[in-house]
């Protein structure tokens, strides 16, 4: 594949909003319909929307988009400026009274670096949507991952900039893309155990030592062309979170609010477990490229910058 990103799924674009003097941003994946979209949402702190219609049971299977910010909670009125284009479009959920645009958002902490007043807004939501595109994903201190730490766990000095990472893989016909809004309480690894922050683990949070912040989250997406149904995407939910168990130490703590979306938008065929491997390998390539992207912002060094 020429894009190794989450664009090369068939149909599926991405579109960014990013304030660097505020250090935060948007992310809007749009997707192809029909579709199957499901969810697992994890860690103690998650801020989400539209999560639990996604859930195996649910009426409504198929969205139209998925809106990652950040904010913190604020950040979830993006969503708000891509639904509004969505209807403008003339798409979403038929009823009775007409389209609902069906949008699932979730965000991440990121008000410690930049202007922290200002947040991502409806009219961020509709910028993001209105410059998505079909071309590699542009990665690092962008969109979403525009305000991303990781690393804090162990205090203020070891903190460096997380970031958006993006991966895609072939198998089995079908293709598997991948991105990851990496903000992290935790030191990233990649999937072979290179540290890529701080050190050998650590086995707990030194309360003695002043953390900043511990209010973060990894919002994962994970889309393929591969026909599956909504349980058979939970598998895939599993294998995504496996790999940021793998990469992310710790991972899925109280303080995380860590979630995958998983959505699939094609016919093509293909194994589940290969698939699952797929979304493994495909995911902790999107940390990685996260964080060894990300550029230096609002005094928080990226790894590059720090020998």
């Amino acid at each position: 594949m020429v894009n190794d990103t989450l664009t090369a799924v068939p149909g599926v674009t991405v579109g960014h909003w990013t304030d660097l003097d505020a250090a935060t941003g948007v992310t809007v994946i749009d997707l192809p319909e029909p579709n199957v979209a499901a969810v697992d949402v994890r860690g103690g702190a998650p801020g989400t929307r539209e999560t639990a219609l996604l859930a195996p049971g649910k009426k409504v299977e198929m969205i139209q988009a998925i809106t990652l910010a950040g904010g913190s909670a604020f950040g979830l009125a993006a969503a708000d400026g891509v639904v509004a284009s969505l209807e403008a479009a003339d798409r979403g959920h038929v009823t009775m009274a007409g389209k609902v645009p069906i949008v699932p958002a979730a965000i991440i902490f990121d008000l410690m670096i930049g202007d922290g007043s200002r947040r991502p807004d409806p009219d961020a939501g509709s910028a993001a949507f209105a410059a998505r595109s079909s071309s590699p994903v542009p990665m690092g201190s962008i969109g979403a991952g525009t305000g991303a730490v990781v690393a804090g766990w162990r205090g203020r000095e070891a903190i460096r900039k997380g970031g958006l990472g993006s991966a895609a893989l072939e198998v089995d016909g079908a293709v598997v893309g991948a991105l990851a809004v990496v903000n992290a309480v935790g030191d990233v690894f990649t999937l072979e155990g290179e540290p890529l922050t701080g050190g050998p683990h650590v086995p707990a949070l030194n309360p003695a030592r002043p953390t900043m912040p511990l209010e973060q989250t990894v919002l994962i997406c994970i889309a393929t062309n591969a026909a599956l149904q909504r349980t058979e995407l939970m598998h895939l939910a599993v294998r995504a979170h496996d790999a940021l168990g793998a990469c992310l130490r710790p991972a899925h703590t109280r303080h995380d609010g860590d979630i995958a979306f998983v959505v699939s938008c094609g016919d093509a065929g293909g194994d589940p477990d290969a698939l699952g491997e797929a979304a493994f390998a495909a995911v902790g390539l999107s940390v990685e490229r996260a964080v060894t992207l990300a550029d230096s912002l609002g005094g928080v060094p990226s790894i590059r910058a720090v020998p």
